[in-house]
C-alpha cells in the first residue's frame, strides 16, 4: 500500500512516531524524493460492499456521510485499542469514534489520520478459531446470498 501524502514530515510521524511502524531502508534520490516504508505487521485486505461499510461505521459509532465515504481506510490492529487511540489523540489526531465492543469480538476506534485517510484501530478478543466457530463467521464462497 502506498499512501501519496503532500505533508510527508506529519505523515511519517504520524505512522512511523506515534503509531511505532518500524521504518525500513528505501531508496530515493534527492530534494522532494522521498520515501518511508513502515513495517506494518501482517496485512490483510477487506474487501466490501458500501452497504457492509456503512454497517461497521454503524457498529463503530463513527460519523457516516451521505455521499460515499472515503474509498480507502487502514484498519491495524493493535494490542490495545485505548492506548493507540490516546496516542493517537496525543499526537494531535481527531477522533472520529470511540473504542467500541463490535458484535463480532474486536474493540474498534478510528481516527483520522494524515493525508485524508482513516485510521481504524481493532483488537481482537477472541482467537481465528474462537471466531469461525460462532455463527455468522465464514468466508463468502460458503455464504448463503
Amino acid at each position: 500500500m502506498i499512501i501519496e501524502t503532500d505533508d510527508f514530515d506529519e505523515a511519517v510521524r504520524f505512522y512511523r512516531d506515534v503509531l511505532g511502524m518500524p521504518e525500513q531502508p528505501a531508496f530515493a534520490t534527492e530534494g522532494d524524493d522521498r520515501i518511508s516504508i513502515l513495517h506494518a505487521g501482517i496485512a490483510t485486505i477487506e474487501l466490501a460492499t458500501r452497504t457492509h461499510v456503512r454497517a461497521i461505521d454503524a457498529v463503530e459509532n463513527a460519523p457516516t456521510s451521505e455521499g460515499p465515504g472515503p474509498t480507502l481506510r487502514i484498519a491495524l490492529e493493535v494490542p490495545d485499542t485505548a492506548d493507540a487511540v490516546a496516542a493517537a489523540e496525543e499526537s494531535g489526531a481527531e477522533l472520529l469514534a470511540p473504542p467500541t465492543e463490535t458484535p463480532f469480538r474486536t474493540t474498534n476506534a478510528r481516527v483520522q489520520g494524515p493525508s485524508g485517510w482513516q485510521v481504524t484501530f481493532f483488537q481482537e478478543l477472541e482467537t481465528l478459531e474462537e471466531r469461525t466457530a460462532r455463527p455468522g463467521f465464514t468466508t463468502d464462497d460458503e455464504r448463503a446470498r
